[in-house]
């Protein structure tokens, strides 16, 4: 019969390995998500800048979406 101290280590080590692969599928998920639909892509950033009353070159543009995916 086990002791109700095995018990209690096989209920914390079940948490821990269970929280541990459920954060790195969600990591996996998110990044994945991410890719696929990017937060901001070189329209809205082209949108911004007329915003503010400025034509962007395209070399701005590149400059902002790299500085987007560092910031990542």
């Amino acid at each position: 019969m086990l002791e109700w101290y095995w018990v209690l280590i096989l209920i914390i080590l079940a948490l821990v390995i269970g929280g541990f692969i459920g954060f790195l599928i969600t990591k996996k998920i998110v990044k994945k998500q991410l890719k696929e639909n990017p937060p901001i892509n070189e329209a809205q950033i082209r949108a911004m800048y007329m915003s503010m009353g400025r034509k962007p070159s395209e070399s701005d543009i590149k400059r902002t979406m790299n500085a987007v995916k560092k910031g990542a």
